[in-house]
């Protein structure tokens, strides 16, 4: 078993670096530059803070508007009817390790609400899990301290990326869904809520690869980075006391359970709970899962 998962590791890094080679870096090292006051409100903006890998940089899009991080803020600034302050702090390329940098920076802008997108490039580089999710929950433990709310979009599926071929595809996207669970727990274990990417950019981005995904194959289109931002912006909204919507369907029980299950059921959001007043259970920390069913929205 030693040898087989010695053998399946090196396999999976020689993988990566030919999806990488394939997939090159579109439109230069990072997006469109959306940093900027949204929403044509009175009163004090809100700050939120997009932190993360190359999908919180809308990485292929030339028009901010096309960015997740752009829907998201303008998404809260009509749900809270008051302006919303963006800076996108994330970096192409960067993986879990390398959010310390940018936590900084969102902690000089004053942060109120943090967005982070994060583990592709975990995953792309064959980081463990284990020394993955260390470093994220450093990171949602410092924003929280900082008084920040926490919201993070777990990793995708990369199961459906092209350049990825089988036989490494299935490896691939195990790798991703044991990494979006291990995510979930230390996120919550850490004061921030989650949101499941895991199938969220799978069957569809399989079924219309042209559609949802860019010209590199590998990044989302613009209506790919619309449907992450969907699935996050509802969560964001919750996080602040905002989300106008029916009450979600709760499931509440362990938190290691309920990340496993939200890895299976996309767009589905983890926090933590209470149960008979107490925060820890006997299989470890209580959690609440949420199936949360918002309405239409469009890039405009």
């Amino acid at each position: 078993m030693t040898a087989l998962g010695a053998i399946t590791y090196g396999l999976l890094i020689a993988e990566a670096a030919v999806a990488r080679r394939i997939v090159g870096q579109p439109h230069g090292l990072n997006g469109p530059k959306s940093d900027g006051v949204y929403g044509d409100y009175p009163g004090e903006p809100i700050r939120m803070v997009v932190l993360g890998d190359s999908t919180s940089v809308g990485l292929g899009m030339t028009d901010p508007d096309d960015t997740p991080a752009v829907v998201i803020a303008r998404g809260l600034s009509a749900v809270a009817e008051r302006p919303v302050r963006l800076d996108v702090v994330g970096l192409s390329g960067a993986a879990s390790a390398d959010l310390d940098v940018q936590v900084d920076r969102a902690i000089e802008a004053r942060v109120e609400v943090a967005v982070i997108f994060v583990g592709a490039n975990d995953v792309t580089t064959a980081t463990l899990p284990a020394r993955a999710v260390r470093h994220l929950q450093k990171t949602v433990r410092r924003l929280r301290d900082a008084g920040a709310e926490v919201v993070v979009g777990t990793c995708p599926d990369l199961g459906t990326v092209r350049p990825i071929a089988q036989p490494l595809r299935w490896v691939t996207r195990r790798w991703s869904r044991q990494l979006a669970a291990a995510q979930t727990v230390a996120v919550v274990e850490a004061g921030g809520r989650t949101v499941a990417f895991a199938d969220l950019l799978g069957p569809e981005f399989a079924t219309n690869p042209a559609e949802m995904f860019g010209p590199d194959r590998f990044h989302p289109s613009a209506r790919g980075y619309l449907q992450a931002a969907y699935a996050v912006l509802p969560s964001v909204c919750a996080a602040l006391g905002l989300w106008p919507g029916p009450e979600p369907v709760r499931v509440e029980g362990s938190q290691y359970l309920l990340a496993a299950m939200a890895v299976e059921e996309p767009g589905t959001e983890v926090i933590a709970t209470h149960v008979a007043g107490r925060a820890v259970g006997p299989h470890g920390r209580w959690a609440a899962l949420l199936r949360r069913r918002p309405g239409p929205m469009t890039s405009g």
